[in-house]
């Protein structure tokens, strides 16, 4: 894990807790069970939409892009502010954006895979309660 990716996590303290992953030659932030950011080339996008994209047009932050069959393809992801780096109030600020913006998208929580596997494991069928014959009279 890169040094930058690994400041993440002093940068978002006041945020709350985030967590990192590899993922597609990356890194993935994660917040409360949420994508809100990824990192690519120690570059930052955060989780944007129709709602927060004017905090992002404010100050011509790109979205992220790649190319698929020869045509640019945006994603829902815009490039972080320098200021966040800066000023961890900022960072907080940018960083509930994105997570609101996450819970918009009305994709589930993502459940870590140790959490799931738990679950399956420990998790038993309740026993069936037979029903009591009615008393004769």
């Amino acid at each position: 894990m890169s040094e930058f990716v690994q400041s993440l996590h002093e940068i978002f303290e006041r945020l709350g807790r985030i967590e990192t992953r590899r993922m597609f030659g990356g890194h993935g932030v994660w917040h409360e069970g949420r994508m809100i950011a990824f990192v690519t080339k120690d570059t930052l996008y955060l989780k944007s939409d129709a709602g927060s994209a004017e905090h992002f047009d404010k100050l011509n932050l790109p979205p992220f892009t790649y190319e698929r069959n020869g045509k640019t393809m945006p994603m829902s992801y815009r490039q972080a502010p320098a200021d966040l780096f800066e000023d961890r109030e900022e960072a907080a600020l940018w960083g509930r954006r994105a997570y609101e913006a996450a819970l918009r998208s009305g994709q589930p929580p993502k459940k870590k895979k140790a959490a799931a596997a738990a679950t399956k494991t420990t998790a038993k069928k309740a026993p069936v309660k037979k029903k009591k014959k009615a008393a004769s009279s």
